[in-house]
């Protein structure tokens, strides 16, 4: 659940640049729409990724330590992981995610699909600092981050973010990192997979309003607000924002801030990698990279890296 005392909300939405963090996304309807959007033709990152993965999966399961807890980071409804639960060994699985209600009720349906795989749910906010249960650090982890959401980090959050990973242990084995990392490419294919014909994207962006509104009690009317998806090539990300129709006041209990028309609000970066660059980045935060593929376009990576001995 998200903290509504957080003060990184008001102070973000009052900065010179207002913005949000990406992890007011995930609510209950926006994990439903983000699974939507894992279907739009223009969102290329999901398919890729899975003809990637299940190509791997033969190497990747030899790789595996036997009987490990897999956890899944941003699990929302596990369906990346259902597909490999089958064939890897792990005796366990951890899904991790920010929308608690959400997050139960898939690992609930996925746990009748597999009865024979220990699982649980563990509503967390992994943005920030944060630790497992010592419950689950009985056995050897292999992390599973797909669908480049390492991306959402600035390239200085994500060494945190992995230096974090790297420093959890379980069992007697080197802790694992399964991750995909969506790869520098066109613009216009970018851009694209961000501002989707259908609007689902503008959707699930504009329903983050929803949910600040819910947290902070503010007074956003998506009437006044617009999508906004764009590519920033010197820093190699898409930006989202949320844009102002006209000029207007929005308030909260103890805050208000005024927008003119035009302005923005950041809502998310999703960076974009060169396989050399990524794999650089698991290493400055203690991973040597054992394995990484792409697809024949080289649009997308997956990786598999184990804590450095």
């Amino acid at each position: 659940m998200t903290d509504s005392t957080d003060p990184d909300l008001a102070r973000g939405l009052c900065a010179a640049q207002a913005s949000i963090s990406p992890k007011y996304f995930y609510d209950r309807l926006g994990s439903r729409l983000f699974t939507a959007i894992c279907e739009l033709p223009e969102y290329y990152p999901t398919r890729t990724e899975a003809g990637i993965l299940q190509a791997c999966l033969p190497e990747v399961c030899e790789a595996m330590p036997r009987e490990f807890t897999l956890v899944d980071l941003g699990a929302g409804d596990c369906r990346k992981a259902a597909a490999l639960l089958p064939s890897l060994r792990a005796s366990r699985y951890l899904a991790v995610d920010i929308s608690a209600s959400f997050l139960q009720q898939a690992v609930s349906a996925l746990a009748r699909e597999l009865p024979g795989i220990e699982m649980h749910a563990l509503a967390r906010d992994f943005t920030a600092p944060w630790s497992l249960p010592a419950q689950f650090l009985d056995r050897p982890l292999v992390f599973f981050y797909p669908g480049s959401s390492i991306g959402n980090f600035t390239p200085g959050q994500a060494e945190a973010f992995l230096t974090r990973l790297a420093a959890m242990r379980g069992g007697d084995s080197p802790t694992m990192l399964f991750i995909g990392a969506d790869l520098v490419k066109d613009k216009a294919t970018l851009e694209a997979a961000y501002d989707d014909a259908l609007g689902v994207t503008a959707s699930f962006n504009l329903n983050a309003l929803l949910h600040i509104n819910r947290v902070l009690g503010s007074d956003f009317s998506l009437a006044d607000w617009a999508h906004r998806a764009v590519y920033d090539e010197h820093h190699q990300r898409i930006e989202m924002h949320l844009v102002a129709r006209r000029d207007l006041l929005v308030r909260w209990p103890g805050g208000e801030r005024a927008f003119s028309r035009g302005e923005t609000i950041h809502s998310e970066n999703s960076y974009k990698y060169t396989e050399e660059g990524f794999g650089s980045l698991l290493e400055r935060a203690g991973f040597d990279l054992r394995g990484h593929w792409t697809d024949p376009g080289r649009q997308f990576m997956v990786g598999l890296a184990a804590v450095r001995a």
